[in-house]
């Protein structure tokens, strides 16, 4: 099963599995850094997908990768994206959002 070879607590699977998920619907987040993380090629993170989202998500996940403006393949970004989030978003220390 994918993810299943580096996690053995099913509850910790989950968690993995939500994680991969949210990272392939960041659009800065590459597949190079999921498979860094993860240890999940690009074909497996679209098979997860397949596997785990609605097939009209997954249908909008698949649009949304494949679109010329995509930024999750790093031969499609631009050399002058250096970070993975956006300049302007706070760091949030202790998971606790800081007070406005």
């Amino acid at each position: 099963m994918i993810a299943a070879d580096y996690i053995e607590n099913k509850e910790q699977n989950a968690v993995a599995i939500d994680r991969i998920i949210e990272m392939a619907w960041e659009d800065r987040t590459p597949f190079e850094a999921i498979h860094y993380q993860f240890g999940l090629a690009e074909k497996e993170v679209i098979k997860l997908m397949r596997n785990e989202l609605k097939l009209t998500s997954f249908n909008l996940w698949r649009k949304r990768v494949n679109s010329k403006i995509s930024q999750k393949h790093l031969k499609k970004r631009s050399e002058e994206i250096t970070r993975f989030k956006c300049s302007r978003q706070r760091t949030i220390s202790i998971n606790k959002i800081s007070k406005r």
